[in-house]
């Protein structure tokens, strides 16, 4: 297994979100983690990454073999593992280049010839459709909800993981966007067959585009309930309250009457937040 997560528990400031997680990925295999929010989706994320936010309590994390809990965040990083982020944060003062460049320098070990990396950026700037001044903006400030998650994709996209962690990569998209996202990632999966995800989404639509081999929805802090895509198709039908009953476990009221967000061909449609 590429990750493999046993009876993980984790804290914040000693309060449990994550109540024995059990999760295992094979190399190239794209699992959708999906639930209700607040149940610990983005708990389980931070904490396979490093966040020192989070603390581990019980449980195991292990990465080909290796304990991933050993390692700092920058280790984990040099492992090829990636996050992006849900939120992610402006850096004044740090151009878009400099900064990926920096990162790409750390994941390697070693310097990266000037003309591959801008090479390597504006293919995907051209990609995901930025502006072309990207290179020189400071990295996402100014940038609108849209462009900061396809921002993610062109960091991504450069430092080429092999387990990539996207933490609802397509809020804030238009159906445009979304597309030119999921193409960016399908494209990466065909460059590189080990790669691993796992998607956090709220868009059925999204996951049509980027079909999980394996979806999990995560509840209360552990996996109630596991399959492939047809799961995912169910929850955007149904929502979540059918797994209060099937499963005997308590949701939140106003969250279980959510579905995903099946988009339009227009709009932007917001996701829970």
């Amino acid at each position: 297994m590429a990750l493999l997560i046993e009876n993980l528990h984790v804290s914040v400031e000693d309060k449990e979100i994550l109540s024995g997680v059990n999760l295992s990925l094979g190399e190239g295999e794209v699992h959708a983690l999906m639930g209700p929010n607040g149940n610990g989706k983005s708990t389980l994320l931070a904490t396979v990454m490093g966040n020192p936010n989070y603390t581990v309590t019980e449980g195991s994390v292990t990465y080909n073999g290796e304990d991933l809990l050993a390692l700092p965040v920058n280790e984990r990083a040099k492992k090829g593992i990636f996050l992006g982020m849900q939120y992610p944060p402006a850096i004044p003062g740090v151009t878009n280049s400099d900064f990926f460049r920096a990162a790409i320098h750390a994941k390697e070990g070693k310097p990266v010839s000037l003309y591959s990396f801008i090479k390597q950026m504006d293919k995907a700037t051209k990609d995901l459709q930025l502006k072309p001044d990207l290179a020189h903006r400071f990295l996402n400030e100014g940038f609108s909800g849209g462009e900061k998650k396809r921002n993610e994709i062109v960091q991504m996209m450069l430092l080429k993981p092999d387990l990539a962690m996207l933490d609802e990569i397509d809020s804030g998209l238009d159906v445009d966007a979304l597309k030119l996202v999921a193409d960016a990632i399908n494209e990466m999966r065909r460059n590189n067959p080990k790669l691993t995800l796992i998607v956090v989404s709220h868009y059925e639509r999204f996951l049509e585009l980027v079909v999980p081999t394996h979806t999990h929805v995560l509840v209360n802090g552990k996996i109630v309930v596991e399959g492939g895509p047809e799961l995912t198709r169910r929850i955007d039908e149904e929502g979540y309250k059918w797994i209060e009953k099937e499963y005997n476990v308590t949701l939140d009221e106003e969250e279980t009457a959510k579905a995903p967000v099946s988009l339009g061909s227009c709009a932007v449609k917001q996701t829970r937040g």
